[in-house]
């Protein structure tokens, strides 16, 4: 199928007008490039198939529409960050929450996006300080739900602001080794009202980061209850994976999936992972140099195995 690079000419131009547009925490990169990984291979701008390219464009021009009418409003910043990152031009969104930043100080919102692209790039020091700020500037807000940019079948959200922080922040520390903060993170999370989809995708890297913090009997109290039976709307991938943990699915079922790269990415991490605690470190490192080598290094379960590759 052919491919389209998601060279973004109207955002680079419009940001070009903004105080704010550099930002000296990026790394250098050749034209065209992103960022670096953790391995030191150069990450391009992901390419899209020429039909999802003119839906994201489509709602990226519109994004840019609102803007250039209200520059000053807060939803028209974020959208128009978020639409850029869905393009896969993520130093871009970066530079437009960053605006947002300065333009909405005590909005975390900002941050929290922000925070969520500097992990896209793998510059984690900036994500945890964003994610830090974020939670201090929400500390006494009341929880809001987070409408999703990408929708899901039922158009139905399933996250909220301080949800997103945490999870986003867990991961940070997660894959910076940094487990017992993690498990911090996770646990704040999971004592919101969340929705399934939202507590099964937090139960998930809470279990991990449980079983590399050493916590084993904590992590297998904490899934003792998940069964096929939960409802959820679209992350089947931690749903199924979590029951190959308690040792009711069976990993093998997964191995050929033909899921998306986003899920293949994600099930292929969960089930090294699974190979990885339970003493099969060769056929983890296969897997996980296998998700690798497919290069969708956006994907939170590729940078999750490109941080084992690393260490």
């Amino acid at each position: 199928m052919k491919k389209i690079p998601a060279i973004l000419t109207v955002t680079a131009i419009l940001l070009l007008m903004t105080a704010c547009q550099d930002r000296p925490d990026l790394p250098d990169v050749p034209e065209g490039a992103q960022t670096y990984s953790m391995l030191g291979d150069t990450l391009y701008t992901p390419e899209l198939d020429s039909a999802l390219y003119e839906e994201y464009r489509e709602n990226l021009d519109e994004a840019l529409s609102d803007y250039r009418i209200d520059p000053e409003e807060p939803e028209n910043l974020i959208w128009l960050g978020r639409r850029t990152a869905y393009l896969g031009e993520y130093r871009e969104a970066i530079g437009i929450f960053t605006e947002g930043m300065y333009k909405h100080p005590e909005d975390p919102r900002m941050l929290r996006h922000r925070g969520h692209r500097y992990l896209t790039l793998r510059l984690f020091d900036q994500a945890a300080e964003d994610f830090e700020s974020a939670d201090i500037l929400m500390r006494h807000m009341d929880d809001q739900i987070e409408p999703d940019g990408l929708p899901n079948e039922l158009n139905e959200p399933t996250s909220t602001l301080k949800s997103n922080v945490w999870y986003h922040h867990g991961l940070v520390e997660y894959i910076r080794g940094d487990y017992s903060k993690a498990v911090e993170l996770y646990e704040k999370a999971l004592d919101l009202d969340l929705t399934n989809d939202m507590r099964i995708a937090t139960t998930y890297w809470y279990y991990m980061a449980l079983k590399r913090d050493g916590k084993d009997e904590k992590a297998g109290e904490i899934i003792k209850d998940i069964t096929p039976d939960i409802e959820i709307i679209e992350n089947d991938a931690y749903l199924n994976l979590l029951l190959v943990f308690n040792g009711i699915f069976d990993a093998d079922r997964f191995i050929e999936s033909d899921g998306d790269d986003l899920q293949n990415a994600t099930l292929g991490y969960g089930l090294g992972n699974w190979h990885y605690i339970n003493g099969r470190e060769d056929k983890a490192f296969e897997i996980w140099q296998e998700i690798y080598d497919a290069g969708n290094w956006p994907a939170f379960g590729f940078i999750a195995a490109e941080a084992e590759l690393a260490r």
